[in-house]
């Protein structure tokens, strides 16, 4: 049946001159003789992979991998996938090792805007995975349930700071959810891309938020990656936000989506903008690879 899934999609994407995704240019018949049979060794086909891109054609990418070995089982597909999106990552490039940096290096993160003139917010994230257990297209519910269970348990040995309490959001009061949205911290089933992806099986079961009084530390538990791990803050601090974070010593091992693939670490500035220098914004960061989600002109 995924063999026939996957021969089919090929021909219904390249049938859509509408769809401009990454899944399509990549997803070649070479490629589909080369992978249609393939499986991990959590089960995983490419059919797990390109459903989100095969039911949505206005995808930009259009793959999810379904867990950590798709990326090497099904690198016929994610490598130039990866490569293109990133401008320039062959198969043949490689992570740094994994470090939150030396004390010398992070102590060089200072207050981008000491004066509060420019900068309204600061926020750093972190996408980690479980290592042992697929992503959200293969995950059970009793999978959900265990990760659950093994991440409360690494929460309550949180301390200082970072000491804090978990909402699960399966049984969540509606107290405690008008006051999430309040926060703007509750996530739900919205996305259409990865409910296609198998995101949302088994959804509330196994999702949750964790955050500390100051709620400028806050955790999502199999959001979209089985962690998000967010410090935050009003300001421009960037020093005090990153060392927040280097204080959590959760070792988890890859982010679920590609184009989080490189993005281990993402950090967010949100600027106050005036209309005359729009322009120069937008063409800075067209020039650093930068992304900008959101332009309210003051």
């Amino acid at each position: 049946m995924s063999a026939a899934y996957v021969q089919k999609a090929y021909k219904d994407l390249q049938a859509d001159a509408s769809c401009k995704s990454m899944l399509k240019k990549f997803l070649t018949k070479e490629v589909v003789d080369q992978l249609k049979d393939k499986k991990t060794s959590l089960g995983a086909t490419v059919k797990d992979c390109i459903q989100s891109g095969t039911e949505n054609h206005d995808s930009n990418v259009g793959v999810y991998a379904a867990d950590t070995e798709s990326y090497t089982t099904f690198a016929a597909l994610f490598d130039p996938i990866i490569d293109s999106y990133h401008k320039g990552f062959p198969p043949t490039a490689k992570h740094p090792t994994p470090t939150f940096g030396t004390e010398e290096q992070i102590n060089a993160f200072v207050n981008l805007d000491p004066e509060g003139k420019f900068i309204v917010s600061t926020r750093i994230r972190v996408g980690r995975s479980l290592q042992g257990f697929p992503f959200n297209t293969l995950l059970e519910k009793d999978q959900y349930a265990e990760m659950e269970k093994r991440l409360k348990e690494a929460f309550n040995s949180f301390e200082g700071e970072l000491k804090g309490t978990y909402y699960p959001l399966e049984g969540m009061d509606d107290a405690t959810r008008k006051q999430l949205i309040e926060d703007h911290f509750l996530f739900q089933e919205c996305d259409r891309f990865l409910k296609s992806a198998g995101g949302y099986h088994h959804f509330p079961t196994g999702r949750g938020i964790f955050h500390n009084p100051a709620k400028d530390f806050l955790i999502w538990v199999n959001e979209e990656d089985h962690l998000r791990i967010i410090s935050m803050q009003m300001g421009g601090d960037l020093g005090q936000v990153y060392k927040r974070l280097v204080h959590v010593r959760l070792h988890f091992l890859f982010t679920s989506i590609t184009w989080n693939y490189l993005l281990i670490l993402r950090r967010f500035i949100n600027l106050k903008t005036v209309a005359t220098y729009i322009q120069k914004l937008r063409s800075f960061m067209v020039l650093y690879y930068l992304f900008c989600y959101k332009i309210h002109q003051i």
